[in-house]
Formats: structure tokens, sequence, C-alpha cells
């Protein structure tokens, strides 16, 4: 989980975020429409919006092409929430032709940015403010937040309402983008999580027991170091998608948990784009 990192993970080396953009801006596959003059590629607008929920107005940043209309994607953030590096990983997935949605999962509790950095998280400070903004996240809120979510993407001019909606959940926002499908079942077609946490649990509203609701196909990308303290996760996963009908990629990398965000200590460059090239290919069929 990303409370449970060891003294000898948090000590790995992370790249900065300015080589994450980098690699992003070289990286970008797909040839939007509105692109720059040095054929870096598409121009991005991104926004600051306001979402109405049942539970209140959610806030969130919104990342799309400077023309055209895109498939939608839902990106839930982990758990230090909105912040640079992953407005750089939005923006990014922006380039490659979607109209992404980042989204402030503590809304209930305080407006974004909650935290600056991942490391943030990991002092005293960050967590006793964190600590209260998790325990207001329900299972069910998070649903209802998912189809708010999906419903205002799809009164966008920029969201392609032929082409189906994404979502990306890293760390507890995996079990989030599970329970966004669930709420579009209709919409939502595709569904990657990243190092999510709590996917498989004793619960009946399980993430994993979920999937036969849904018609979506699936993404898990797993840390070893989550397989190493669940082993059974990734067959109770494969098992589920089987039952359901589901096409699920179920794989563990040989990295930590966290290692596809920028700024966590244990961000693995080469390990995070191949998980980032495997979720572009699941939302290329959107």
């Amino acid at each position: 989980m990303c409370d449970e990192l060891t003294p000898a993970e948090l000590a790995a080396t992370a790249v900065s975020r300015r080589e994450f953009a980098l690699a992003g801006t070289v990286a970008v596959l797909a040839a939007c429409s509105g692109t720059h003059a040095s054929g870096a590629g598409p121009s991005v607008r991104e926004s600051a919006v306001s979402i109405p929920t049942p539970d209140g107005m959610a806030d969130a940043v919104f990342f799309h092409p400077a023309q055209g209309s895109h498939p939608g994607i839902v990106m839930w953030p982990d758990i230090a929430g909105i912040r640079d590096a992953n407005k750089a990983m939005a923006r990014r997935l922006a380039g490659a032709c979607y109209a992404v949605l980042l989204v402030n999962q503590y809304y209930r509790s305080a407006k974004a940015p909650v935290l600056a950095s991942f490391a943030e998280w990991r002092t005293p400070q960050g967590q006793e403010r964190l600590k209260p903004m998790i325990a207001a996240i329900s299972s069910e809120g998070t649903r209802r937040d998912g189809a708010a979510f999906v419903a205002w993407l799809d009164r966008q001019a920029a969201v392609d309402k032929r082409r189906g909606i994404g979502t990306n959940g890293y760390c507890m926002g995996g079990p989030f983008a599970v329970r966004t499908a669930l709420a579009g079942p209709g919409r939502v077609r595709a569904v990657a999580s990243l190092h999510g946490a709590a996917l498989v649990t004793e619960g009946s509203d399980s993430p994993h027991r979920l999937l036969a609701q849904t018609k979506a196909s699936f993404l898990f990308a797993i840390a070893r170091n989550d397989d190493a303290r669940a082993p059974g996760d990734k067959a109770a996963l494969k098992a589920a998608a089987q039952a359901a009908g589901r096409q699920a990629e179920v794989e563990v990398y040989p990295a930590d948990h966290g290692w596809t965000v920028p700024d966590a200590p244990v961000y693995n460059h080469a390990e995070a784009e191949r998980a980032w090239s495997r979720m572009l290919a699941l939302f290329a069929a959107l």
C-alpha cells in the first residue's frame, strides 16, 4: 500500500518531474489536430473545473487537445492527491489524444492541492492531514463520484461521445477506477489500475467481485512488493475476470508500489514506461 513502504523502498532513486515531462513529449504516439509548430505533439489545454456530485462540488483539472473531440478519461490520483506530478501525467495522456479529467478524491474535505508532493505524505504532518480525509471516502461514495465524472465528461465538446470512456487509478485510485466502470457500465469500456490497493478483499463489494457488473476491459499492473504481501490477489483477479467474461491483463511488474508516479521515491522509469504503453494499448480500443 501507499503507506506501507519500507525504508529500503523509500531510498530508491526517482527521476525528476522535468525528466518525466520530457519523456512524455518524446513518447507521444498519436497525432491529434492542433499540433505545435515544432511537431512535438498536440497543443493541450487545461482548466480547473468544478463538478456537481450527490455529495457536493468536486474540484478537478481538465486536460484535452486544443482541437477536436477525443475519448474521455477519468484519472484517479494516488494517496497524495492532485499535484504537479500527476498533472504532468494527465497532460501527457491528453497529448496522446484523450480528454483527461484529473479528479480530487478528497473534495469532501478540502480542495486540491491537499499535499504538494508524495514525500509530504510520508511526514507526520502529512499523515495527520490526510487520514481523516481518507476516512471520509467510501466505496459507495466513489461509485457516485464516478457516475458524476462520467456524466460531466459526456457534456464536454472535447469528448467524443461516439467513443467509450476510460479510467485509470493509481494506488488507492485503483479500486476507484473499477467502481467508476460499475457506475457507468454503458460508457466506461477500459479500466487501468496501476499498483492498485485493496483490489481483492473479503468484502462483498470487493473490486474483484464487481467485474461482471461492468462492460470494460481491464489492466491490473501489480507491484512486486504488493504481490509479495498478497500473492493470491493476481490469481483472484484473473479468475474473477474469466468468470465475468471480461478481458483482463494481470501482470506483476519488477518494480515496487508507486513505481509509475514520477515523484514517488520508488519511481522506476523503464517499468513506468512499459506500464504506460500497456495502458495506451488498452485505451486505444475505446
